[in-house]
């Protein structure tokens, strides 16, 4: 008789781009990157059907799945995901599990418990309750929330610079960098460039590294907006708290977080100051392996 080693499959797909992997016991089988056009999660028949795409277009057509895991974006509530997970299971005779994309930070580092923060375009953190059930805080988009995150940041920077106009003072370092940003003549302008984005995310967070280079330039509302949106990311674990989540480890991911130190540092003052218990500890595996590790736990 021969010794079968299952092979499970794990799927985070972001904001931008999707990760597969796929193991056979300790062996990787298959490790692919895509963008994330195309992924419509409110639709849970497309979704589970862009999703068997991509693992077949990812993994050899002779394997087939013992378990399948996927972190999803904008899989916003356990009823949304149980739909995918459905419907995936259309495509695959096997136990399969979905979830929000940011559940994926606690599992990839070898964590039972915990919280999962991102803080990439947007910003939201997860975390589960003693039964299990999922909580989920922040993540609300760039015109009413995801403070801390790049497009929340560009928010804030252009508010306080149009108080800053509001109140007489010259354009400073913050100012001018937006001003050519969005290519425009004056601050007055800002607020009608920011209207006009098509996609408010994406177009405004790609303009973030000016807020953290006025601030190395010595802009002082530059500074304030990290400085605050280092409270608001802390405020999001606090939330948690709260609500009955276990805070003692608090994984951070997110492009904005791990690449601005400034933002880093500010938010894990903030939560050393509200929660002194909470341990912040950035991510250094990629998401996928959270989603790798859920598969495992479904064998």
């Amino acid at each position: 008789m021969q010794d079968f080693t299952p092979l499970v499959i794990g799927i985070d797909v972001g904001g931008t781009k999707a990760h597969l992997r796929a193991y056979a016991g300790d062996g990787l089988v298959a490790d692919h990157v895509r963008t994330s056009s195309g992924w419509r999660p409110h639709d849970p028949v497309a979704a589970a059907g862009w999703l068997a795409k991509l693992v077949a277009d990812a993994v050899p057509t002779f394997a087939r799945p013992s378990a399948l895991a996927v972190g999803g974006h904008a899989c916003e509530t356990p009823r949304q995901c149980a739909q995918i997970r459905t419907a995936l299971q259309l495509h695959f005779d096997a136990p399969a599990l979905v979830v929000g994309d940011a559940e994926l930070l606690v599992p990839a580092a070898g964590l039972d418990k915990g919280v999962g923060l991102v803080a990439g375009t947007g910003s939201v953190a997860v975390g589960r309750l003693v039964d299990g059930s999922p909580v989920q805080v922040g993540g609300w988009g760039a015109v009413l929330g995801d403070e801390g995150g790049s497009a929340g940041l560009v928010r804030e920077a252009a508010r306080a610079v149009w108080a800053a106009h509001d109140r007489g003072e010259d354009p400073d370092e913050l100012a001018r960098g937006l001003i050519a940003a969005f290519e425009v003549s004056e601050v007055p302008a800002l607020g009608a460039a920011l209207e006009g984005a098509t996609d408010v995310s994406a177009e405004w967070g790609r303009h973030a590294p000016v807020v953290f280079a006025a601030a190395e330039a010595g802009s002082s509302l530059a500074r304030r907006v990290i400085a605050e949106g280092g409270r608001s990311l802390a405020a999001l674990v606090v939330r948690l708290a709260e609500r009955g989540v276990a805070v003692d480890d608090v994984v951070v991911a997110g492009g904005t977080a791990l690449a601005q130190p400034a933002l880093y540092d500010a938010f894990v003052a903030s939560l050393t100051e509200a929660l002194p218990g909470a341990r912040p500890r950035p991510l250094e595996v990629p998401p996928v392996e959270g989603a790798v590790a859920l598969a495992r736990s479904l064998v």
